[in-house]
């Protein structure tokens, strides 16, 4: 006699799963992805994208753009707290997406695949909250490891996926919401965390696919499923938040590539882009080295001699990257950028400048810096740093240092400063 072959949700046999199982995960993903979206958010926005093409990665984001706004200088710490929230969250909340895609495994077998209009509109947001919540992840850990072996650059896909995943998460909420709240309501959560795995019994069979069909016996209680969760967050937690706090916690950061000591002395502060890696000849950042300053007044051209002549400031500023890491605050000396404009016919409300580094490839090797930016005292082309000469890996002879900007905004081994302009000006 021929066996019956069992249905594919049949296979999933766990007694663990359930609506209130589901429930329960979805509500902590809940409460940290809005989080993860506004934070990402803003991380876009201080670029200024908004300012000038080079600073734009997406340029055809259209409306996507519309809560885009200036970035401020002050505090010159927000975007060093804005990435690390964004980058240890992100990966905090690993864990938890796994168990709520492992949760609710047993519903992408559900036969038929399409009941209803309802039931497919149901399907397509699960299909665009599972791809989507894996993609965006899988993206941002990558670029966190600086692993780029996605296809295209980080940034657009970052984006836009971010906005994909975001509206298949409000979707999947109007449509799952009230069956959510009934679920959470119908078992005891601290009952529940008292259970073991003896008395663990599966939830009541309904039309939700996800209660097994035919249940095993329990080898782990829910309590110790959501136990194994909060141990693996907490422990992503601890090797991967020391790159953003700094401190005594750096040396914790085992999986953050810029998370520990770089060295010692006065540069031994974390870089992404070497003078190497960038192809800076020695010859580049010789004796020969000038800097170009031009506005509206006409240009001049700078030494590093007759730079330091000028008054020098000093600046106490982190650098902090997209990564999630950042060092603490460097101690950084050199002239203000709205000095440099007062040489070149802008004495007082000085307008954006247009940064170029003699690097002569790569992305972020020239940037646009807002009005706003350039009249902080703070923003420096920066000589200096911690009592000695920038090294070469941190942009000797000269580099921009801007409080409260993304790292690759602080261009390193400068060669040209244009006032008023936002683009690569013509040259004559």
């Amino acid at each position: 006699m021929k066996v019956p072959r069992p249905r594919p949700n049949e296979l999933f046999r766990s007694p663990l799963r359930g609506p209130w199982l589901t429930s329960v995960l979805g509500t902590v993903l809940l409460a940290g992805i809005p989080v993860l979206f506004v934070t990402g958010l803003l991380s876009y926005a201080a670029y200024n994208p908004g300012l000038s093409h080079v600073n734009d990665k997406t340029p055809g984001k259209g409306l996507l753009g519309f809560y885009l706004f200036s970035w401020p200088t002050h505090p010159y710490w927000l975007y060093r707290l804005n990435q690390g929230v964004h980058v240890t969250l992100g990966i905090v909340l690993v864990p938890v997406l796994l168990a709520k895609l492992w949760s609710v495994v047993p519903k992408l077998f559900t036969l038929p695949p399409v009941r209803s209009a309802g039931h497919a509109l149901e399907r397509l947001s699960l299909l665009l909250l599972v791809g989507g919540g894996f993609f965006e992840f899988a993206t941002g850990i990558l670029n966190v490891q600086l692993d780029y072996i996605f296809p295209g650059s980080f940034y657009p896909l970052h984006f836009y996926g971010a906005w994909v995943f975001v509206g298949a998460v409000v979707a999947h909420v109007v449509l799952k919401l009230p069956t959510a709240v009934r679920a959470l309501r119908s078992r005891d959560f601290r009952a529940e965390l008292r259970t073991p795995t003896s008395r663990t019994r599966p939830e009541p069979a309904d039309g939700s696919g996800l209660v097994a069909a035919r249940p095993a016996d329990p080898t782990i209680s829910r309590r110790g499923l959501l136990g194994m969760v909060g141990l693996g967050s907490l422990a992503l937690a601890v090797v991967t938040a020391g790159q953003s706090i700094g401190g005594p916690l750096r040396g914790t950061a085992l999986l953050a590539p810029h998370g520990r000591s770089p060295g010692t002395g006065p540069g031994g502060f974390a870089v992404n882009k070497t003078a190497a890696g960038a192809h800076i000849r020695p010859q580049d950042v010789g004796d020969d080295w000038q800097l170009t300053v031009t506005g509206a007044g006409g240009s001049v051209r700078l030494g590093l001699a007759e730079l330091r002549q000028m008054a020098q400031t000093r600046a106490a500023l982190p650098i902090a990257c997209v990564e999630g890491w950042s060092t603490g605050d460097q101690h950084w000396e050199g002239v203000p950028l709205r000095d440099l404009a007062a040489l070149v016919g802008h004495p007082a409300d000085p307008p954006g400048v247009f940064v170029e580094s003699i690097q002569l490839t790569g992305s972020f090797r020239a940037v646009a810096l807002s009005a706003g930016q350039v009249r902080d005292g703070r923003t420096l082309l920066a000589l200096r740093v911690n009592g000695a000469d920038l090294t070469p890996d941190h942009g000797y002879p000269a580099r921009v240092i801007i409080p409260g900007a993304p790292g690759v905004m602080n261009t390193k081994w400068v060669g040209r400063l244009t006032f008023g302009a936002t683009d690569f000006p013509e040259r004559t």
